[in-house]
């Protein structure tokens, strides 16, 4: 499959074995919306042995809260509220409609190809219930933008991946990046009010989605590593440096991207700043929004077992910025 170029994404095709989680039809309740929130952001384990990295018991609990903090929301019936003319211009305009679509577009391909790589079924369940999701969070992006017309680029088509492992490594510690990032600004955007609280609800169940799949990324990785021989241990970690310098790169470099209209732009990977001028209009300092980033990284994860891993990257390096600040910014 390592030459194949997909026109059409079908997890269930991808990774042998997985079955989608069951949705209830129509539209849910209030009542019910409230309560699949609820289970998505708090899991605790109900057992008492410690949970190390590489055993069985770590690797089932692991799974058994993605499985249990599934949120059952469907795309197709999101309420995507009226827009007066100014705040609809906001939307519109913001630099991240391209590449949030193409991100997830090959980040449920990523994760399938690696869940199809692995022998031990409940990661592998797990694994291509990410890819599941990824897939849905392409869906509700999709239909926003359909919602209100926003013009996209043209998609190319995506490629399965020559080095599966590498590819989710690459997603995954991506994902670890720009969700601590998001995390900040959806709170900016929701303290701005320069969004209806209806439009910021309603992506609320995607923000915490992303806390949930890097929840299980960091958790995969501590497994993964635990598991290795210390020569392919080496391997591993050299492939994750190797990792972290290419998004690094990307991320200081600009990408050549084509516009609705098929012309050549340039357009930066790095778009938090000019995200945060965005969604708050100009009223929030770097500082600010490192605190801010930092203040919903732990309150996003607060609700889980403490015992389970969290990415601890990019708070370190918020932490370490915010020290070498000066106050007054």
């Amino acid at each position: 499959m390592n030459e194949q170029t997909l026109e059409r994404f079908d997890v269930v095709e991808l990774v042998p074995g997985f079955r989608p989680p069951p949705q209830a039809a129509g539209t849910p309740t209030g009542a019910a919306l409230a309560d699949a929130s609820r289970r998505a952001r708090a899991w605790s384990s109900d057992v008492q042995d410690e949970l190390k990295p590489g055993t069985d018991l770590h690797r089932r609990e692991v799974c058994r809260m993605f499985r249990d903090t599934f949120n059952p929301y469907r795309p197709a019936v999101l309420d995507w509220p009226r827009l007066d003319a100014a705040t609809l211009q906001r939307i519109v305009s913001l630099p991240i409609w391209d590449i949030a679509v193409q991100t997830e577009g090959k980040a449920r391909l990523r994760m399938a190809a690696y869940a199809r790589t692995l022998g031990d079924a409940d990661m592998r369940e797990a694994l291509a219930l990410n890819a599941w999701e990824e897939n849905r969070h392409k869906e509700v992006l999709s239909n926003m933008v359909r919602a209100y017309g926003i013009r996209l680029a043209p998609e190319a088509a995506y490629e399965y991946p020559d080095d599966p492992e590498w590819a989710y490594l690459v997603t995954g510690y991506s994902e670890c990046i720009d969700s601590f990032f998001a995390f900040g600004l959806f709170e900016a955007a929701r303290r701005s009010g320069l969004f209806p609280p209806e439009l910021v609800e309603t992506f609320e169940p995607v923000m915490q989605e992303e806390c949930r799949h890097i929840l299980l990324f960091a958790n995969w990785a501590a497994w993964h590593r635990a598991r290795l021989p210390w020569w392919r241990r080496i391997r591993f970690e050299l492939k994750v440096l190797a990792v972290w310098a290419f998004l690094g790169w990307e991320r200081i470099g600009l990408a050549r991207s084509i516009d609705a209209e098929g012309n050549a732009q340039a357009q930066d990977n790095n778009f938090t700043v000019s995200g945060a001028r965005s969604v708050t209009d100009g009223a929030i300092k770097v500082r600010e929004l490192l605190a801010l980033c930092l203040a919903e990284n732990e309150r996003r994860f607060s609700g889980y077992e403490a015992r389970l891993l969290r990415p601890t990257a990019m708070p370190r390096l918020a932490r370490l910025a915010l020290r070498c600040m000066r106050k007054d910014g």
